[in-house]
């Protein structure tokens, strides 16, 4: 099992496969590496070196009761980027993993990272305030904060209906992702999980983004129940090279149901 030990002693786990220019995927709240799975071997087979970590508290990671929050989350991955020398890396991150690779790019990996990929992300901020009117309210990250805090087992098992999007009519349960989905939630730390909405919630990203340089895709289903669609174009026009792309009826957790068009879709960025 390949892990990293960061400065302050957190161990963490990491998936390193093949060679060539590498592809660094940040998994979502409150999953692992292990939601990957359709990317890192789509990308393998191209030709690409994929990498995958648990964030801490997540996973196969340490569950630490320190640094569940955005700012450590960057600094890990510029840990192990650093000790992996990853060089002309592309980082694709999915919701919180969005907001992760954002951080990440902006503050430490300029002379690392060649393109950005953000899919369903928590960019440039969701909780509503003064100056995000339009975010999210408190109440809904606090009933997240209750089932996660004190009912984990359940509300993890329910909370995949709406993340993968059953609940629309015509859609079915696929019990196998369904299960996975919990299987990975439940590995990771309660603590970690219940710090981590904090974290994707209210961190503002929005000076990330306008000092981004760097290519950008924007990857965004229109009818995300978690992370809403308007989080999308709202990061994209903070960027200065960035590009949406929009899924008419696409879910939160499209990686995992659309695969097949957004590995394409995030193929052609990487190729362009």
């Amino acid at each position: 099992m390949s892990t990293f030990k960061t400065q302050d002693g957190t161990e963490i786990f990491y998936k390193d496969f093949g060679t060539g220019q590498p592809i660094v995927f940040h998994h979502g709240w409150p999953l692992s590496s292990d939601d990957w799975d359709a990317q890192m071997m789509f990308f393998l087979k191209q030709g690409y070196r994929v990498i995958a970590h648990d964030r801490r508290g997540h996973g196969r990671s340490s569950q630490t009761s320190e640094g569940n929050n955005m700012e450590t989350y960057a600094s890990d991955i510029a840990e192990l980027t650093a000790a992996l020398d990853l060089k002309n890396a592309i980082h694709v991150g999915h919701s919180t993993g969005g907001g992760e690779v954002i951080r990440y790019a902006a503050k430490y990996g300029k002379e690392r990272v060649a393109k950005a990929v953000i899919i369903s992300a928590v960019t440039p901020i969701m909780i509503q305030n003064e100056s995000n009117p339009e975010g999210v309210p408190l109440a809904v990250f606090d009933e997240i904060r209750q089932g996660t805090g004190f009912n984990r087992a359940q509300y993890f098992y329910d909370f995949p209906i709406a993340f993968y999007g059953w609940n629309r009519e015509g859609q079915t349960v696929k019990e196998g992702i369904k299960h996975n989905w919990w299987r990975q939630g439940m590995v990771g730390s309660v603590l970690a999980h219940y710090e981590g909405i904090k974290a994707f919630s209210e961190s503002d990203f929005t000076e990330d983004l306008k000092s981004l340089d760097i290519p950008v895709l924007v990857l965004h289903g229109e009818d995300d129940q978690i992370v809403p669609y308007g989080q999308a174009p709202r990061a994209a026009k903070l960027l200065k090279n960035g590009k949406l792309i929009s899924y008419p009826g696409f879910p939160h957790g499209m990686p995992t149901t659309e695969a097949e068009t957004i590995n394409k879709d995030i193929l052609e960025f990487i190729k362009s």
